[in-house]
C-alpha cells in the first residue's frame, strides 16, 4: 500500500460469524494497525491505548481495526482479558502481504519473518492518506489521534 492507494473490495474476518467489508466502511476514516502478537507487552499497551481513546476517534468519524495473525480464539481471550473495545482481525497472511508488513526481522542475531508494527489511515473514500511504519508504541495512539484532529 502506498499513499493515495484505495482499499477496494476487501472482506476482513472479525470472528466466526462477523465479517467487515469495504462497502460498510465508506463515509468514515479508517485506521488499520498491524501488531505482532496478542497479549505481548507492546501489543497489549497499543491495544489498550486504542481502546481507551476509541470514543475520541469515533467523535472524529474514525473506525479502528487491529490486525495480527493470531486466531479468532486468541483474539477473544485477548479482548476479554484486557477489556478491549476495538475489533481485531485474524489474518491468514494475505492482509499483511497486501500492506507490506510481513517482513524479515532480527532478534539476538537470529533472522525470522514477522509482522512490522504499522498503522495505516484511510479517508472516508478509503484512500490511504497516512502511514506510520516501524511504530514505537509509547505515544503512538495519541500521535494518530492528533493527526486526525488536524485533518480539516
Amino acid at each position: 500500500m502506498n499513499i493515495n492507494d484505495k482499499l477496494n473490495d476487501f472482506k476482513f474476518k472479525i470472528d466466526d460469524e462477523k465479517f467487515i467489508n469495504s462497502n460498510e466502511l465508506k463515509g468514515q476514516n479508517l485506521i488499520i494497525y498491524f501488531y505482532p502478537k496478542d497479549d505481548t507487552p507492546g501489543c497489549t499497551v497499543e491495544a489498550i491505548d486504542f481502546s481507551e481513546l476509541k470514543n475520541k476517534f469515533s467523535k472524529l468519524n474514525t473506525k479502528i481495526f487491529g490486525v495480527s495473525k493470531d486466531t479468532i480464539e486468541k483474539h477473544k481471550k485477548f479482548i476479554n482479558k484486557h477489556n478491549l473495545t476495538i475489533d481485531l482481525i485474524s489474518d491468514d497472511g494475505s492482509i499483511c502481504e497486501k500492506f507490506g508488513v510481513w517482513i524479515e526481522k532480527s532478534m539476538y542475531g537470529k533472522k525470522y519473518m514477522g509482522i512490522e508494527r504499522a498503522t495505516f489511515l484511510f479517508d472516508d473514500n478509503l484512500k490511504l492518506i497516512k502511514m506510520w511504519r516501524n511504530v514505537k508504541v509509547k505515544g503512538h495512539v495519541e500521535e494518530v489521534l492528533s493527526f486526525i484532529k488536524n485533518l480539516d
